[in-house]
């Protein structure tokens, strides 16, 4: 991966990262582009990230399992010079219905494209999400076809080598992610979960709470930190490079139930 194409680059994407949490040295690359390159920064996640909201240019937030789907409006935006197979695919979403199942309007991706002109050097940055997604053999393929007909740069966050499929498979529907929603990263610590006051009062459970979280037979206990940077039903578990429970599998967003653990 050519880190330094980043630090050099004029228009940055990132989709399907944390990126603050994921990669810091990344991150720093991007501000580092911001800086000298006066780049467009656009942050595409479920989660609004405050460590980015200095320095990005725009967010675009979508709805946790529409992964797919961003993909499919970032081939239909960003892409040029077709071929057959691409235009006949392309013909065939319906966007309209994409654009509103995942939450990401259409004009939010006109507006990506108008902060795209004139620039030169377009790199977009491909994190966990995308690579950890059920649909990752479509996708794999959808960034294949990114990556020959739209000009940008990909760099992904991962070592996943992208295997192209003969043909692009239709978006799947999209699945509900209802209640509360938690979401893993790989920290120095896994003593804390971490949620807004709309999560608290969603999980019924406050600050400093001990807390079992609870995904299908399986079970962890944390304590819950209210964080009041964050926002919405979606809350952060950080675990170890070793880690091995049910958050570490699969799917970086697990759809969980919270309860609250009476002390004895």
């Amino acid at each position: 991966m050519n880190l330094e194409l980043v630090s050099k680059s004029d228009y940055i994407v990132c989709l399907g990262a944390m990126i603050s949490k994921d990669s810091p040295k990344m991150n720093d690359l991007i501000i580092e582009a911001i800086a000298k390159n006066e780049a467009e920064f656009i942050y595409m996640h479920p989660i609004d990230d405050i460590d980015l909201k200095l320095y990005c240019t725009q967010f675009v937030k979508y709805e946790v399992g529409s992964e797919e789907g961003i993909l499919a409006l970032l081939l239909e935006y960003f892409t040029k010079d077709r071929n057959n197979d691409l235009e006949e695919y392309l013909s065939d979403l319906d966007i309209g219905y994409i654009s509103a199942e995942s939450s990401a309007g259409e004009e939010e991706f006109e507006e990506m494209v108008k902060r795209s002109s004139n620039k030169t050097t377009k790199t977009i940055i491909l994190g966990e999400d995308l690579f950890t997604h059920e649909r990752v053999a479509n996708i794999s393929s959808m960034i294949k076809v990114l990556e020959e007909f739209s000009g940008f740069n990909i760099m992904l966050l991962s070592d996943i080598i992208l295997q192209a499929s003969a043909k692009l498979e239709d978006v799947a529907e999209l699945k509900s992610y209802n209640g509360t929603v938690a979401y893993k990263y790989v920290s120095s610590e896994d003593e804390f979960i971490y949620g807004s006051e709309s999560f608290s009062r969603v999980a019924k459970v406050s600050n400093k709470d001990n807390v079992s979280i609870n995904y299908k037979n399986e079970t962890l206990q944390r304590t819950f930190k209210l964080d009041k940077n964050l926002q919405g039903t979606i809350a952060l578990c950080g675990v170890k490079n070793d880690d091995e429970s049910f958050l570490s599998q699969g799917y970086r967003y697990k759809q969980v139930k919270i309860e609250k653990v009476d002390a004895l």
